[in-house]
């Protein structure tokens, strides 16, 4: 099996129905964040069931199939990439995470991001020296930003919270919406787990953390509770965390 092989059998799939809905969906226009993507057109359990067919596919193919131009086929290579990373052992385990972090500028668009920094950035970062994950916090890279928030959901599944919330705080004020929501995202994971970890975050940054960052965290409160995260001296009243809760 090679990337040749796997990379016709994604071109026939393709739909370009489905391409052109998706070449809108994600963003692919001039100036947008996706801006240059191309699109197959192909959904995410038929490109999953591709990949555990060619399963057994070696590393350097799946390196040349990451650098292709078609979304859909840098999709299977992270979805091969997780499940390789996922059976193997430390030496592959290793090479896949230095393989992932050598391309990130292919992991270019936020689903490729959040079905692959978890599981493979986090979960090689999980026993090992996370400094890289603040770098990655800020850099000019949106893609490698949002990387460095998703990477930390593994910590989260894990009952670790302190890395999200550090690096949270440094991304206060990013000005990439597509990072406030993965931020907002993630504290949310945290609430599910420790309600007053959470709430304590907010409590300290609710007046000053982005709109919808903070509608992502406070998503799954009670009306009583959004009231209760804002101090009682606080401007920013409980009538505009009812607005943008809406």
């Amino acid at each position: 099996m090679n990337a040749n092989e796997i990379s016709k059998r994604l071109l026939e799939m393709g739909n370009k129905e489905d391409a052109r809905f998706l070449q809108g969906f994600f963003k692919t226009g001039p100036g947008q964040y996706g801006e240059g993507d191309i699109f197959l057109g192909i959904r995410v359990p038929v490109v999953r069931k591709l990949a555990k067919e060619y399963q057994d596919i070696p590393l350097k193919e799946t390196a040349i199939l990451l650098k292709s131009p078609y979304h859909e086929i840098r999709l299977f290579a992270l979805i091969s990439l997780v499940t390789t990373f996922a059976n193997g052992d430390e030496i592959i385990q290793k090479k896949i995470y230095d393989l992932y972090l050598a391309n990130t500028a292919y992991i270019n668009n936020w689903d490729l991001v959040d079905i692959s920094a978890p599981n493979i950035a986090g979960a090689y970062l999980f026993t090992r020296n996370r400094r890289l994950l603040y770098q990655m916090a800020k850099s000019k890279s949106l893609w490698e930003r949002r990387i460095a928030v998703l990477a930390t959901f593994y910590f989260i599944k894990n009952k670790q919270f302190t890395d999200l919330l550090k690096i949270a705080e440094i991304l206060l004020n990013d000005q990439e919406d597509l990072i406030h929501k993965a931020t907002g995202w993630m504290l949310r994971e945290v609430g599910k787990r420790d309600t007053d970890c959470l709430e304590e975050f907010l409590q300290k940054h609710c007046r000053t953390m982005p709109r919808t960052m903070l509608r992502y965290a406070i998503e799954k409160f009670s009306p009583s509770e959004k009231k209760c995260i804002s101090p009682a001296k606080s401007d920013y009243s409980y009538k505009h965390l009812d607005i943008i809760t809406k």
